[in-house]
């Protein structure tokens, strides 16, 4: 969703052609038909209809239909939804967004015995504008056993799909990641009622995946090309989520979306342009020290600089300031663990950080996942060993329904200060869902003071850290 215009994505089972009715009340009252395109077995029956022109500060009501292509006299069901659009500076209203990460992971799947993926329903009850996935929204590298035995002697039985019964390598076996994810009643119920933005990072393809990654001696796979499965994958999750495909860069899934002049959510794609992962220590930006990529970096910068929303929410699949290791010495995210100055990725972070000062580009904030535990950082050049940028904060929020961990070192080149984590560093790895320790973070701006108040949820909805940011 975003001004005026909402992108409605559904599936169907059978060769059939998706239609869209809408209205501004739930009686569909004065519906409007959209048309939309076949879905066919090219695009395993996904389809996605946009809708333009719709009025500001307004919930919309729809129902998606579809018609049997081989007997055009057999219609599907409707599958209702709805979602507010944005408001304008005339029907200004508070705004919330909602942000979280990592579902399917760690061998905790659907448990029906549990509930399912209960934090999807913990989100919906607080009624987000938004949901920002930062990613990992499907584990493909990863396959579910049929049964856990918890701690306590207990036993968390998951649902298996043949596509969850190994890592997924065909085309087909990545879509059944998805399928496997929406047999969840929760996560339908989310979709229908709540607009995404939807990132990716690593699990969608391999852990810790760039185009050049050596899979020779992951026995596990018989694709041995990390860019063949990472085609395939980029593939599938374009046909499972609600995205517009860009005509000029069909690949591409980093994007800004505004959404009235209250916010512009900035969603950053940190795997497709990568140098390999390394040391990283390098001293000048070039190719291999970058994970934003030229291209990436220079639209994000021009998009930030003509902004005109109150706040700006870059969206990140990865942390800065958090050290994620790869292999000995090897590093998957931005921080190198050296103290020292800007070297590798770091640098293009930190040249993004003078731009945003020198340009004055103010209220930006960096919402983040990845690495399973919720915390709240404030990165202060008075504390950092690069003094080049204006404060700004950076929330952490995960997983969705995955496995919990004790929270990261911290890199200190940025001057983070971690004010708070959801986790403790005597966590033990892999916490199950049933645990409790899945969490959410929520951005609501103030239609009146312009104020942002940041809140981190647990699975209960609890508020455990809350900050409120002057406009």
């Amino acid at each position: 969703m975003t001004n005026g215009r909402a992108v409605i994505w559904s599936r169907a089972d059978r060769a059939a052609r998706m239609f869209v009715e809408y209205s501004t009340t739930d009686r569909f009252d004065s519906v409007l038909r959209v048309p939309g395109p076949a879905a066919l077995e090219t695009s395993d029956f996904t389809a996605r209809v946009v809708l333009t022109g719709l009025p500001a500060g307004q919930r919309i009501f729809y129902r998606v239909l579809f018609q049997d292509l081989a007997d055009i006299r057999t219609w599907s069901d409707p599958v209702p939804g709805s979602f507010a659009t944005p408001p304008t500076e005339g029907r200004a209203r508070n705004v919330t967004l909602a942000w979280s990460a990592d579902t399917v992971g760690q061998g905790w799947g659907i448990n029906p015995e549990w509930g399912g993926l209960r934090l999807y329903e913990t989100m919906r009850a607080a009624q987000p504008d938004v949901f920002i996935h930062c990613g990992d929204t499907i584990y493909a590298d990863q396959h579910l056993p049929s049964e856990i035995t918890l701690d306590d002697g207990a036993i968390w039985k998951n649902v298996v799909t043949e596509a969850k019964s190994k890592v997924a390598e065909t085309l087909e076996e990545f879509r059944g990641n998805y399928k496997y994810n929406l047999l969840d009643e929760h996560m339908r119920r989310f979709n229908a009622d709540v607009p995404q933005i939807v990132m990716w990072d690593d699990h969608e393809v391999r852990d810790n995946w760039y185009w050049e990654r050596d899979l020779s001696k992951d026995e596990r796979f018989t694709v041995k090309s990390t860019a063949l499965l990472a085609a395939r994958a980029r593939r599938a999750f374009q046909e499972f989520q609600p995205v517009t495909i860009n005509g000029d860069d069909p690949d591409r899934i980093y994007r800004t979306v505004p959404y009235g002049p209250l916010v512009e959510v900035f969603a950053l794609d940190l795997r497709s342009y990568r140098g390999a992962n390394s040391e990283n220590r390098q001293t000048t930006v070039s190719d291999p020290a970058r994970i934003f990529g030229a291209v990436q970096v220079a639209t994000l910068k021009a998009r930030l600089a003509a902004s005109r929303a109150t706040w700006k929410v870059i969206a990140s699949d990865m942390p800065l300031g958090v050290v994620v290791p790869d292999r000995p010495a090897f590093f998957d995210a931005v921080a190198n663990d050296d103290p020292g100055a800007p070297r590798g990725r770091e640098l293009e972070v930190a040249e993004l950080l003078t731009f945003i000062r020198d340009r004055k580009i103010s209220n930006t904030v960096w919402i983040t996942a990845d690495v399973h535990y919720c915390a709240a950082h404030y990165y202060d050049p008075s504390r950092a060993a690069f003094t080049e940028f204006s404060p700004f904060w950076e929330f952490v929020a995960g997983p969705l329904h995955a496995g919990t961990f004790a929270p990261g070192a911290m890199d200190p080149t940025f001057g983070p200060e971690v004010k708070f984590t959801g986790t403790s560093p005597d966590t033990k790895p892999n916490r199950p869902p049933s645990d409790g320790l899945q969490f959410f973070g929520t951005l609501t701006i103030d239609a009146r003071t312009r104020a942002l108040t940041v809140k981190l949820h647990n699975l209960a909805g609890k508020v455990l850290f809350s900050v409120e940011l002057p406009g």
